[in-house]
Order: C-alpha cells, then sequence, then structure tokens
C-alpha cells in the first residue's frame, strides 16, 4: 500500500471540513481511518504507523471535540490535524522508526532491510514528509494568526509541499538505487 493511500483520511478531512463543517471533517476522517485499518486487518496485515498514528490523531480530535466543544476555525482544525501529522513523522524519527520503512519493506528485498543505506534512505524520505507537514503546520499557523496574508498562500505552499513530498519519495530510492548498483558494479 502506498503513502498516498493511508493519507486518504487526511484528504476526507480537508474536503468534508471545506465542503460541510470541521466538525464533519473531523468525524469522517475518523470513519475513514477505521475503514482503512479494518481494511488492513482483514487482508491479515500489520497496520502501518501512519494508518495508526491517523486513527489515534482524528479519535482524539473528535472526543476533544465532543468533551471541549471548541470553536473550530478552518485554519485551527487544519493547524490541529497538520500537527498531528507532523508530530507523527517525527516521533517516527525520534525512535529511529521511520513511518515510510513499512512502505519501503513492501517493496524492497528483506536482504536489504538492515542495511546502513536502506535505513539511512528512509530517514531522509521521512524527514522530507516532516518538513512538508511542517510547512502545513505554517501556512495553517499563517492563515489563523497573520490574516493580512492571502489564503491563497495557504493553498499553493500545502499543496506545492505535498506534491514535492511525493516526488522525493517516487525520485531519491531510484537515485539511491542507481548510485548503489553503479557502486557495486564497478570494477574493483
Amino acid at each position: 500500500m502506498s503513502i498516498v493511500l493511508d493519507l486518504v483520511p487526511f484528504f476526507v478531512f480537508f474536503a468534508l471540513m471545506r465542503l460541510v463543517s470541521p466538525v464533519a471533517g473531523l468525524v469522517g476522517a475518523l470513519i475513514a481511518s477505521l475503514l482503512l485499518c479494518a481494511r488492513t486487518r482483514r487482508l491479515g496485515k500489520v497496520a502501518k504507523v501512519l494508518e495508526v498514528g491517523g486513527l489515534m490523531l482524528f479519535g482524539l480530535l473528535v472526543a476533544y471535540t465532543m468533551i471541549a466543544a471548541p470553536h473550530w476555525t478552518v485554519a485551527r482544525v487544519r493547524l490541529a490535524v497538520d500537527g498531528g501529522l507532523l508530530a507523527i513523522a517525527l516521533v517516527s524519527l525520534a525512535i529511529d522508526q521511520p513511518f515510510t520503512l513499512q512502505y519501503a519493506r513492501e517493496r524492497v528485498p528483506e536482504a536489504l532491510w538492515a542495511t546502513p543505506v536502506f535505513l539511512r534512505t528512509n530517514r531522509i524520505i521521512t524527514a522530507v514528509w516532516a518538513g512538508a507537514f511542517a510547512v502545513h503546520v505554517a501556512a495553517d499557523a499563517a492563515a489563523e494568526y497573520a490574516p493580512a496574508i492571502p489564503i491563497s498562500i495557504d493553498v499553493v505552499a500545502s499543496i506545492a509541499a505535498f506534491l514535492a513530498a511525493v516526488w522525493f519519495t517516487r525520485w531519491y530510492p531510484a537515485r539511491v538505487q542507481r548510485r548503489y548498483l553503479g557502486a557495486a558494479n564497478a570494477p574493483a
């Protein structure tokens, strides 16, 4: 499964938040997260950090919303969700289990999983995703606390950061593989 597929609950959140309300976005994302985790379990696979992290994040935000009944502005609820995504990425790096490892292991032979180049590649890719999420957080904070900045800046920055992370995730492993294979095939 791809990282983009595991981000579906976040896409559901953003769509429903804009089309209906911030609370509808949170509830829809929680339902999407539950369905995604149920699908993973039904397939007999282990849930990924991003799946479980999304389920926990949306579960906590829905519970908080029901208990504390905050007045969510679009920017404030986006800030909470994007901050949660950033936290998932940073915690995975802090515990030296970059969340991209689980996706990479689906595509790379098991013999390479413990190699330094494989682990370093996943740390770098996860750091790039964390950078994209940090851009989202900064854009959301600007939308909430700096009203002079046009909302179009928030939208463009968020889309550009996401697309850059997707592109890097596809490009960088191929680059590392070419370099790794080139070094392995070089004459001694």
